[in-house]
């Protein structure tokens, strides 16, 4: 073809919210009840004549992911009837939102949201097995959240990147707001994908992001295809088959006329700025993921790579920065924590038997590491005992002779032997091969059995050698 071919992706995402009860009942919010049909009751069920009634949960949670993302918070927001059959509604149609949602615009990963809007979930449909399909209404009713991206996103990873920053804001790392497990469901993608802003096609049944970014990279791939042997691209429902690694057709995609949207008559009015329980909601947000990467690249001068580790697990950012507190005030100290934090701690604490040690000894210890009173070695070896033990690090180098020898008659013993076993290593020293050196040092370290320290050594074969 003359021209690239650009991908254009929308989003819309579903995410399940934390509340004790469903959407317009009372009933249970327990979306992996195992036993069928036990949370449900005639609103659940769509009996005919029933009055539902707004969550204000639900409408709360939806405000403050609204504030998180920047978006517009409406003053006056209603529900609607959104008319389709399906054997997972007996009422014949959903309670969602269409033309006033309760959030409008925003933007996460620099990617602009369209709208964020409530709505009531779908009973799950199980095929298969000796009584056929069968229907368990313990997820119907439940507080779903659908946020729809702009048609902007143009890579699988941007997709990816931009639904993983969403899981991680309204998580249980942050806002609260939802499990947002997508393999419980509880957080669910749809990606709408066109080349060239032309016929879009949706792709649903995503239910991991390793998963979407592959659907994506195939249905554009597919999509070119299409388009170079001169046909067109059909808008339509796609499903992504894992085992194949490929979309399929499921059904003629909608339009929203065909559902026949209408305001729900049975749900008053939303005015959200004469409702007392959502005002000041800024004040429940918590420092947020984009804040914080910002805040720690600043203040402790830290790597992105890092920062990112952190920001993913709150309580960890919060256990360095109160480490970091009780040392000296340096980016080099700063690295050093982080380091022994993210490359040793975090291993350690995938054992379900230990635990975070006290700050006061995570940070007597990356003292004695930075003043070289301990090896790297030793600093591993006295922080696997810290996670089982509230022992003192001092105590339990002390204890497995792990302070470094730093000087006196014994090391420079140690050098003379090294020196006097290693003649040609010397002499290619003397001859301008300065790196010769750290074969020296690692000599003198067997020796020492790993207790001298490194730098001291190394100062003592200066001094004899040059």
């Amino acid at each position: 073809m003359e021209k690239e071919l650009q991908p254009t992706i929308g989003l819309e995402i579903h995410a399940e919210l934390l509340t004790k009860s469903k959407m317009f009942c009372s009933c249970a919010n327990i979306s992996d009840e195992k036993e069928p049909n036990k949370n449900i009751c005639p609103i659940c069920l769509g009996h005919p004549g029933v009055l539902p009634v707004i969550n204000k949960e639900a409408v709360r949670q939806i405000l403050r992911v609204g504030l998180a993302i920047g978006g517009k918070l409406a003053d006056f927001s209603e529900f609607d009837r959104k008319n389709y059959f399906y054997p997972d509604i007996p009422k014949g149609y959903q309670v969602s939102q269409f033309k006033y949602p309760l959030v409008s615009g925003g933007s996460l990963l620099d990617v602009p949201i369209t709208r964020i809007h409530l709505e009531e979930d779908t009973a799950r449909s199980q095929h298969g097995g000796k009584e056929g399909s069968l229907v368990d209404f313990n997820r119907s009713g439940l507080c779903l959240m659908e946020l729809v991206t702009e048609p902007e996103i143009h890579s699988s990873q941007q997709a990816g990147d931009f639904a993983r920053e969403l899981q991680l804001l309204i998580g249980l790392e942050y806002l609260k707001s939802s499990g947002a497990n997508m393999e419980k469901g509880e957080m669910r993608v749809e990606a709408n994908i066109s080349l060239n802003m032309g016929t879009k096609v949706e792709i649903k049944n995503l239910n991991s992001f390793r998963a979407m970014e592959k659907a994506i990279e195939y249905e554009i791939k597919r999509q070119t295809e299409v388009l170079e042997h001169g046909d067109r691209v059909i808008q339509e429902t796609r499903g992504w088959d894992e085992e194949k690694q490929a979309t399929f057709s499921q059904r003629k995609k909608e339009f929203s006329h065909d559902y026949r949207y209408f305001p729900e008559p049975d749900l008053p009015k939303l005015y959200i700025s004469q409702i007392e329980e959502f005002k000041d909601l800024e004040k429940t947000l918590p420092e947020l993921p984009s804040v914080k990467r910002i805040r720690l690249i600043k203040d402790y001068g830290l790597a992105e790579d890092k920062v990112d580790v952190l920001v993913r697990q709150p309580l960890i950012a919060d256990y360095f920065e109160k480490v970091v507190a009780k040392l000296s005030q340096s980016e080099k100290i700063f690295s050093l924590a982080v380091n022994y934090i993210i490359s040793d701690l975090l291993g350690l604490l995938k054992n379900s038997d230990n635990k975070l040690p006290s700050v006061d000894n995570f940070a007597e210890l990356i003292k004695m590491i930075e003043a070289g009173e301990i090896s790297s070695r030793g600093a591993k070896d006295i922080l696997a005992e810290l996670v089982s033990s509230a022992d003192n690090p001092r105590k339990i180098a002390e204890n497995k002779g792990l302070f470094q020898k730093s000087g006196g008659e014994e090391l420079n013993k140690i050098v003379e032997e090294v020196i006097a076993e290693n003649p040609d290593a010397v002499g290619s020293y003397k001859s301008g091969n300065e790196k010769i050196v750290q074969f020296l040092i690692g000599q003198a370290m067997k020796k020492t059995q790993g207790s001298a320290n490194p730098k001291s050594l190394q100062e003592i074969f200066k001094k004899y050698l040059d």
